[in-house]
């Protein structure tokens, strides 16, 4: 399950209508015949039965992997935001839910709302199981597709899935990756300055935020005005993986970015999103799909 949500569609109302050991001494008692043995024996047993202490951020995304696994099933708060910026006019819209996800077997349960600029409300509920995601927006009939449909992975929110994500960044991008501790947490970071697209548009953190950007990029080709990749400017991307450093659980995940549209006369449209997820606890229900869904 590696899928995320997307939020509303914009309203576009704008004018254009991311151990050491101590020498022995060279004096002393006799030992018995074979103590040195038993000794060596016994501390390679031990250092063998203590696992050494995680290091890399592959080290502790098996941590975390392993620690929200201990538990059936968890609540997450999602907290997003979407914009488009033209000439200091936004438009905007934000997105709330409750999300339970199931660790085995994997299921996920999430129920939200959105709200336009204009203050106009539209309830979201989706079902995750065995591989097929189930999408209901306000009274429209339930819509079924696959996870890997990227219509569903731009609605989904699954916070565990960012481990796998962020074992994804580790491998493919090194030292980019940062790993930072501090008040009892451990922060996983990737992140980009403003750069061109096409200089960066390899990386899975860059794919992900275009994937996010690309129904937004489709309404703007709609209104008339072109959107190419290859004039597309990241002005920024940050993502967050914080684990509590005492048992590696999730305690939160951040995703942010923006992209800069070229547009007439040297302006450009702005798009940005943001979206926050929180771990609020153990849920201890069954995540199961309702009558007639399916």
């Amino acid at each position: 399950m590696r899928s995320r949500f997307r939020s509303a569609a914009l309203v576009l109302p704008l004018a254009f209508s991311l151990a050491a050991c101590g020498a022995a001494e060279e004096e002393g008692p006799v030992e018995p015949a074979g103590a040195e043995s038993s000794e060596a024996t016994q501390s390679s047993e031990q250092a063998e039965a203590t696992p050494a202490a995680p290091e890399s951020p592959e080290d502790f995304l098996d941590l975390a992997e392993k620690a929200m696994a201990e538990e059936g099933a968890w609540t997450f708060s999602v907290k997003g935001q979407e914009g488009l910026t033209l000439q200091g006019r936004k438009s905007a819209a934000t997105y709330r839910a409750t999300v339970r996800r199931g660790m085995e077997p994997e299921a996920l349960h999430s129920q939200g709302v959105s709200t336009s600029s204009k203050g106009t409300t539209k309830n979201e509920e989706i079902y995750v199981v065995d591989g097929t995601a189930y999408l209901k927006k306000a009274s429209a009939p339930w819509k079924a597709a696959p996870t890997s449909d990227p219509e569903m992975q731009n609605k989904v929110e699954d916070p565990v899935a960012a481990i796998e994500e962020f074992r994804e960044y580790a491998q493919a991008t090194g030292d980019e990756m940062t790993l930072t501790k501090r008040d009892g947490t451990i922060e996983l970071r990737v992140a980009s300055d403003k750069q061109k697209l096409t200089a960066v548009r390899e990386r899975a953190w860059v794919k992900k935020a275009q994937r996010e950007f690309d129904p937004t990029a489709e309404q703007l080709r709609d209104a008339g005005i072109p959107v190419n990749d290859a004039q597309l400017t990241l002005s920024g991307l940050e993502e967050v993986l914080v684990l509590d450093a005492r048992t590696y659980r999730i305690k939160s995940h951040r995703f942010e970015f923006g992209f800069l549209v070229p547009y007439a006369g040297g302006r450009d449209i702005t798009y940005e999103q943001d979206v926050r997820q929180e771990n609020q606890g153990t849920f201890g229900g069954k995540i199961e799909l309702p009558a007639g869904v399916r």
